[in-house]
């Protein structure tokens, strides 16, 4: 037959791999086991894992920060914001930014040095002409969005004359239309934001001038993006490596032999996986990180994926009319000792953080859920934890004994005046 493409078959494995070998290699991959690199801290932890995906939901916080949260402990929220959005004075010549707003798995905060990985996405986006919104005279709107941010430096959405018209939030702007447009396909940037609103610059201006131009083309791009999912998630199926930056499956296909990642087979995956020779390398043992986690943190943001490495099925409810949600608003699944063994939908009244609903999978999952809640209540400043609703009645009782006992150890470790 002519005009078809055939996938080429699969390349022999270099070795076999346990489920509790992916498991292990996946956790130390995405940095939670293992002792964490405090000194790297949140601008090392986005460089390994690539994207740390943004989203507006904020509960304890936002997901962005809940990301580091879950790796290094309880770094001040200042400082990771600082950490994400700070430019780094260099000498003489402008300050560097450390990172941009990007498409990637989502709307993503991204290293700055991957700033020229992402010209194949931009270039498609241009191609295209538009993305959700067509603007009614688009080369006068771009053209007067660039001249202010030419004129005045950089400007939130409303400096530029406002985000919408009016109506629903999707009902935009030409203003915001354009700047949103230009945003796509690589005129402006987003290097930080300020209470949440995203700061418009020229990238002309903002990106380092040996990162702005868009000099690699579409391979070399789709082949270093696959090549940095593989090392981010340890071992990786096809579907896994093209989700991670969302990217297509041919994608991924026409440049894996050339990314460094190996095959291998794993215990209980139907599809061939590829691993980084790195995580292969490495032991994959130490401490297990005990935490709560984003339900957008990279270890578990692809659902497929989550149920295959941890035998755990979880989906946002946030968007479920709350008489059909089964676990919550915002549960955050809890990770413990190398597995996802509950989840709790929390929220904040006062100085209390209230789990108003919660589940378990067994006894031995009681106190790591009571430790967890009590560091990231210490964390977001509560000074309580008060359990709602559990789905085990017995469960339920144990964890507030075990909370009761947590929390007289933490005021007996507390330093005195």
């Amino acid at each position: 037959m002519t005009g078809v493409t055939q996938r080429q078959p699969a390349p022999r494995p270099v070795t076999d791999l346990s489920a509790d070998d992916a498991r292990r290699l996946a956790l130390r991959a995405q940095g939670l086991l293992g002792a964490p690199d405090r000194r790297a801290g949140v601008r090392g932890m986005l460089r390994h894992l690539g994207a740390v995906q943004l989203d507006t939901i904020s509960v304890l916080a936002r997901s962005h920060e809940l990301v580091p949260y879950a790796r290094l402990g309880a770094v001040g929220r200042p400082a990771v914001e600082s950490a994400y959005w700070s430019a780094a004075p260099e000498g003489d010549a402008p300050a560097r930014p450390h990172s941009f707003e990007y498409w990637s798995h989502a709307a993503c905060i991204l290293p700055i040095e991957e700033w020229p990985l992402f010209a194949f996405r931009r270039r498609a986006r241009r191609a295209k002409g538009h993305r959700w919104h067509v603007m009614k005279d688009s080369a006068r709107s771009c053209a007067a969005v660039l001249d202010r941010l030419r004129a005045d430096g950089p400007l939130t959405t409303s400096q530029l004359g406002g985000g919408r018209n009016g109506g629903e939030w999707w009902d935009w702007s030409e203003t915001k239309i354009a700047v949103e447009w230009l945003l796509d396909t690589g005129d402006v940037v987003c290097t930080e934001r300020r209470g949440w609103k995203r700061i418009y610059d020229l990238a002309e201006r903002a990106v380092p001038e040996p990162l702005l131009h868009d000099d690699l083309d579409d391979t070399a791009c789709t082949r270093r993006l696959v090549a940095q999912a593989g090392a981010a998630m340890g071992v990786a199926t096809r579907a896994d490596l093209a989700d991670y930056h969302r990217l297509k499956g041919e994608q991924v296909d026409a440049v894996i032999e050339d990314t460094g990642l190996v095959p291998v087979t794993v215990e209980g995956w139907a599809k061939p996986a590829w691993a980084d020779p790195a995580a292969l390398a490495a032991p994959s043992r130490g401490r297990h990180r005990t935490t709560l986690l984003s339900p957008f943190d990279s270890l578990i943001w692809d659902r497929p994926r989550t149920e295959r490495i941890f035998g755990f099925t979880h989906r946002l409810e946030a968007y479920v009319p709350k008489p059909q949600r089964i676990h919550g608003y915002f549960a955050m699944p809890l990770l413990a000792g190398g597995k996802l063994v509950g989840r709790v939908d929390p929220a904040r009244d006062g100085r209390t953080l209230v789990a108003r609903q919660l589940s378990l999978q067994g006894p031995k999952a009681v106190r790591p859920m009571a430790r967890a809640l009590h560091e990231a209540a210490t964390w977001v400043g509560c000074d309580d934890v008060r359990v709602e609703r559990c789905d085990d009645p017995q469960l339920a009782a144990a964890l507030r004994t075990e909370l009761t006992h947590t929390n007289d150890e933490r005021l007996e470790e507390a330093p005195t005046a």
